[in-house]
């Protein structure tokens, strides 16, 4: 029987990739914010393509920012990964890509499909206005990257490292 997570403590419930998260999947907000920018900069992308001159205004910044907050992301999913590997068997695909067992079938299918929503969105933009500023989207994908990385830092299920003798 497990004990109930005040029981455990903090640190087990890190551990078991619960962090913080009482009701629903572990990093849920991860998984939203990932979607929801996803969408965001898919219509904003599309329309400027459409009318580079009013919104290619709007367009370059948001990728611009998202690629910001995308590199932020994979900044600190590596902090994290790092503390993690002194005590779990952390590997790179598990964390980046969130490979094997790492996370629900159902979080990495929507982080994947995000990160492929970007890359798709960005190569169409960026093909149809080459030579423009609107060929910054193609940085975008950034964001899913590193939303990726974050989750599986911390909270993906990685095994305990054995004690070296």
């Amino acid at each position: 029987m497990i004990p109930p997570a005040d029981e455990r403590g903090a640190a087990a419930g890190e551990r078991d990739g619960m962090a913080g998260e009482r009701d629903g999947i572990a990093g849920e907000r991860i998984v939203r914010f990932d979607v929801w920018a996803s969408a965001v900069f898919g219509a904003v992308s599309v329309a400027a393509a459409v009318l580079p001159d009013p919104l290619a205004f709007v367009a370059v910044p948001l990728a611009v920012a998202l690629f910001l907050l995308g590199s932020a992301a994979f900044l600190w999913a590596y902090a994290v990964a790092i503390g993690r590997s002194r005590y779990e068997v952390v590997t790179m695909g598990g964390v980046f890509f969130l490979g094997g067992e790492v996370a629900p079938a159902r979080v990495a299918r929507t982080l994947r499909w995000a990160l492929a929503a970007q890359v798709v969105v960005a190569v169409a933009v960026a093909s149809a206005r080459p030579f423009t500023a609107l060929a910054a989207t193609v940085l975008v994908p950034v964001l899913g990257l590193g939303l990726m990385a974050l989750w599986g830092a911390r909270h993906g299920r990685f095994p305990a490292r054995t004690p070296s003798p």
